[in-house]
């Protein structure tokens, strides 16, 4: 018996190449799966299966190698955001209790002479694994490509210029995470491979994990399994573009719970892409977004300084 769908699914390519009507379906589509649901399936979304699959073993190697290889890509200073986090550091904002899962970060690519160079350290090289690099960095552009036509389609939805946040976007502070989570050797006193959080930035694309465990939290409270379909992508909002639009767009709690125990030998590989806008961005509430219903919720920050906060808040910034 074929399971039912807990997310609604929507195709990328009829909003990139198709027609005006076709354009229009999309954005109302999409708009309504982030106000009723906040996730949201996407395929024919331009990142090939071929590339994820060999960022994927890539990042598999690397998660293998010995511990203290591991850490000698784990770069005081820099808050995790390039490099290898070690297991038990990040925790949600609202726990003290470290997540179950050890993790590898993938900043924006900028040439030497880039005037927003001094912004963006260089990414990490890893000798042992060929490719990690590479693949990593391949990926990373192409999540950005697929992110930025969801942004495109998000502005049309917020009655903005299709291209509001194209400049906003284009050499941003975006990161590409693959996160793993080790098989389960004793009982977990409190901690969750990830405890329930809503994410940072403005849209986080995510390719298929390696294994279940991912959940949402609906409107009516109830925890609901994510399963994305072969060669589906899963985008939910973050706490950036809830904070831009006032609420209007809402960014939706999840979290990975643990499997049974009799699975607890089976690790887990996830890829979120975490699209950030460049730090100057105003996340200011849009006017359009502020009425009487809904009145203004949130003083006027940059992203960059709520990054700043956040990064604080789960542990990675001190």
């Amino acid at each position: 018996m074929e399971k039912a769908r807990t997310i609604p699914v929507v195709d990328l390519s009829r909003f990139t190449e198709g027609n005006a009507e076709e354009k229009k379906q999309f954005v109302q589509d999409l708009g309504s799966a982030f106000h009723q649901v906040g996730f949201v399936g996407v395929n024919h979304h331009g990142i090939t299966k071929a590339l994820i699959e060999e960022f994927y073993a890539a990042s598999k190697a690397f998660f293998s190698l010995p511990i203290e290889q591991k850490r000698s890509y784990e770069i005081a200073g820099l808050s995790g955001q390039r490099g290898y986090t070690s297991f038990g550091t990040e925790h949600a904002k609202h726990s003290n209790v470290p997540d179950l899962k050890e993790f590898f970060q993938i900043g924006q690519f900028v040439a030497d002479d880039h005037p927003a160079k001094h912004l963006y350290p260089d990414n990490i090289h890893v000798p042992e694994v060929p490719h990690f690099y590479q693949k990593g960095k391949e990926l990373y552009q192409a999540f950005e490509q697929a992110g930025t036509s969801l942004l495109e389609a998000i502005a049309i939805h917020l009655e903005l210029p299709a291209d509001y946040f194209t400049e906003k976007v284009q050499d941003g502070n975006s990161i590409l995470r693959a996160i793993h989570y080790p098989p389960i050797t004793e009982e977990p006193k409190t901690a969750i491979r990830s405890e329930q959080h809503e994410d940072i930035n403005l849209i986080t694309l995510l390719v298929g994990a390696s294994a279940g465990g991912l959940q949402l939290l609906n409107a009516e409270n109830e925890w609901l399994d994510i399963t994305p379909e072969e060669d589906e992508i899963v985008i939910n909002v973050g706490d950036m573009l809830q904070r831009l639009t006032n609420n209007y767009l809402k960014s939706t709690t999840h979290r990975v719970i643990n499997p049974p125990k009799h699975q607890w030998h089976v690790p887990r590989l996830s890829i979120p892409f975490f699209l950030h806008p460049k730090g100057e961005m105003d996340l200011a509430c849009l006017s359009g977004c502020i009425t009487e219903e809904r009145p203004l919720a949130y003083e006027a920050i940059t992203a960059g300084a709520y990054l700043d906060e956040r990064l604080r808040e789960i542990g990675l910034k001190k």
